[in-house]
């Protein structure tokens, strides 16, 4: 082979892939990270729920039978 440092390199790239599927891989935590946009995606929720009601206004009630 000509270039047998790049194959042992890429068969330990491959070998490390397809075991980090494995159920019993080792699973490293996420660090704990505060919201950084959440007043921000609260008034864009709060500004999508008004225009959605503005386009789709609730159903109007039904009205009642007299019996």
């Amino acid at each position: 082979m000509e270039h047998s440092t790049g194959f042992v390199l890429a068969v330990d790239a491959v070998t490390r892939h397809v075991n980090s599927a494995r159920p019993d891989a080792p699973v490293r935590p996420d660090r704990p990270r505060a919201p950084r946009l959440a007043p921000t995606r609260l008034a864009a929720a709060a500004a999508l729920r008004r225009l959605a009601d503005r386009m789709e206004p609730r159903p109007a009630a039904r009205p009642s039978c007299p019996s």
